[in-house]
């Protein structure tokens, strides 16, 4: 269990990072026609915009959250005189109102998928596996709330921070820090980054266009046609 553990939490995380980018860029060079979103509006429209609107808005905020929550250093919030116990209770409302943006989202889009006769049949395994996926993912860390609850000092926040910054700055003991934590947690942890290996194989890869049409808001006006 010791190896295994080590194994999901200091090893797999580069595994599925390489996979995210690589997968990505070969995925790009070689598949371009199938780089989109697959919009199924022409097929049926009942829920699409609520449902988009709602998950769009709810899992961006969650993965900005997660960013700027476990990879700010703790000397910064220290510095900005913000408590561990503060940040986690600031942490839990926001994750849970955008979770809930993202619950209800996704549970209109799932729903909309498989109940209706053309949409499901076409849909892919793909499809609805990664629907799924984030689902399983989402209502494992609305779940961790309530675990964080019953532990306000922020000690496994601290945990789980120290595990992601170690991660990212390449360094070792990362599985360390959350070797003791809630199973609810880790169970999130391995979900969150698998959905990072499955990410280049699904439609999930038109995030990638849509960070790319920042670089839009510089550009040079386009000529289409010479003034005379």
């Amino acid at each position: 269990m010791d190896y295994l553990h080590q194994f999901v939490f200091g090893i797999y995380p580069y595994i599925a990072l390489a996979i995210f980018l690589l997968g990505s860029l070969v995925r790009f060079e070689r598949e371009q026609y199938s780089w989109k979103s697959e919009s199924s509006q022409l097929l049926h429209s009942g829920r699409l915009r609520t449902g988009n609107v709602l998950f769009h808005i709810g899992i961006i905020g969650l993965f900005f959250g997660h960013a700027v929550g476990l990879l700010t250093p703790l000397a910064v919030w220290d510095a900005l005189g913000i408590s561990h116990s503060l940040k986690q209770g600031f942490a839990m409302l926001a994750g849970g109102m955008m979770g809930g943006l993202c619950l209800i989202g996704i549970v209109l889009l799932l729903y909309r998928r498989l109940s209706n006769e053309r949409l499901a049949a076409n849909s892919s395994w793909r499809d609805k596996i990664v629907l799924l996926w984030i689902l399983a993912t989402l209502l494992l860390g609305l779940s961790s709330i309530v675990v964080s609850a019953q532990h306000r000092d922020g000690h496994e926040m601290i945990l789980l921070m120290n595990w992601a910054q170690h991660i990212v700055t390449f360094r070792g003991g990362a599985a360390s820090f959350v070797a003791d934590t809630a199973t609810v947690f880790k169970l999130h942890l391995f979900m969150g980054m698998t959905l990072f290996v499955i990410f280049p194989f699904t439609r999930l890869v038109h995030v990638w266009s849509g960070f790319g049409t920042v670089s839009y808001l510089g550009r040079r006006w386009q000529l289409v046609r010479p003034r005379h």
